[in-house]
């Protein structure tokens, strides 16, 4: 008999080793995968707040100091503006500021997940709390709702 023809395929034990292998290479990266997936969905929302900040920032600066009112926190970021914070779908001789964003990111993390709602009420079901005393605009959690490193989302 020839030896050539004799040994064509892989042996079980080859197979059974390859398996294995493959096995053990799965088991150490899907777990780092599902951690950069995490991990971007945070970095996602240090994305979005910086970009409201910033157009809350940008507001104030070009309406005397007044941040947006929470009442027309929406309108007031994505249309034109006069410089007493009145909307206009159109930009004209009058409504000249803006708009500072397209429209309010929805949120990326957490149980509120894909909203985009903006509320004065800390914890009260919608995405972004903001508060137009202060300007500040953060995550809608309780400091419960945590990353990945335990950071509240709140705090970012």
């Amino acid at each position: 008999m020839n030896l050539s023809l004799r040994r064509r395929g892989f042996s079980l034990i080859e197979l059974v080793i390859v398996i294995v292998i493959i096995g053990i290479i799965g088991a150490i990266a899907v777990p780092r995968m599902s951690r950069a997936a995490t991990g971007a969905a945070d970095s996602s929302l240090t994305a979005d707040l910086n970009v409201l900040r910033t157009a809350i920032d940008l507001y104030q600066a070009e309406h005397g100091g007044s941040y947006p009112s929470y009442a027309s926190f929406v309108a007031q970021l994505t249309t034109f503006t006069n410089d007493a914070g009145a909307t206009n779908a159109t930009k004209t001789t009058t409504y000249i500021y803006g708009p500072y964003i397209r429209e309010i990111p929805s949120i990326k993390v957490g149980p509120l997940k894909g909203l985009n709602t903006v509320s004065d009420t800390a914890e009260d079901g919608s995405a972004w709390y903001y508060n137009e005393t202060t300007g500040v605009i953060r995550a809608n959690y309780a400091n419960t709702v945590v990353d990945g490193r335990g950071t509240p989302y709140v705090n970012y």
